[in-house]
């Protein structure tokens, strides 16, 4: 069975980070979650779901702030790891190798032992500094994505865009899918 962290970070748009960990659960993959402060805060004013239920959906939460949590070292056994959506503060933090937390600790774990790393944007616009950091993320062995859905499948609705983005994570974690309608 794969396991994949899964971090959801303080941006908004914390609902692409829950789809995608409905669609792990359903894929029966084990996740391991963290949540900043942050995207506890935005879980509850941007989506109808609570916090609790949000953690439910993993196999395993821990706190943003717990470095001796099993995930903080490089020996934990893992697939990968995504972060969904990824702030511009996390995006500096693991462009710079600043570890300062368990989010930032885990992607370094990922890119130092070669791991799938999965850093998905979602701000707009984007400074120059900012863009540097993201430049540095796939030099360093990590993939940037940014949350802009395609809208050759002609979505219907929101959940269809979401769905997407879902997708092509999944596709990036090499975990088989049909959450969107593929090009022909």
């Amino acid at each position: 069975m794969k396991k994949i962290i899964v971090a959801i970070c303080g941006a908004s748009g914390v609902q692409y980070g829950i789809s995608l960990l409905e669609a792990l659960k359903e894929a029966k993959i084990e996740t391991h979650l963290i949540l900043s402060e942050w995207a506890e805060k935005l879980i509850r004013e941007e989506t109808s779901c609570s916090v609790a239920e949000v953690k439910k959906l993993a196999s395993r939460v821990y706190d943003y702030k717990d470095m001796a949590a099993a995930i903080s070292s490089s020996s934990f056994l893992v697939d990968g790891m995504v972060v969904c959506p990824a702030t511009v503060k996390t995006v500096s933090e693991i462009a710079n190798a600043d570890s300062s937390n368990l989010i930032s600790r885990a992607a370094d774990n990922m890119l130092k032992t070669r791991k799938t790393l999965v850093v998905c944007i979602r701000e707009t616009p984007l400074s120059g500094p900012c863009l540097e950091n993201l430049a540095k993320i796939p030099q360093y062995g990590g993939i940037v994505m940014p949350l802009s859905p395609g809208f050759y499948h002609k979505p219907k609705n929101i959940k269809e865009l979401m769905d997407f983005i879902t997708g092509k994570i999944m596709d990036l974690l090499g975990i088989e899918n049909k959450k969107f309608q593929r090009w022909k």
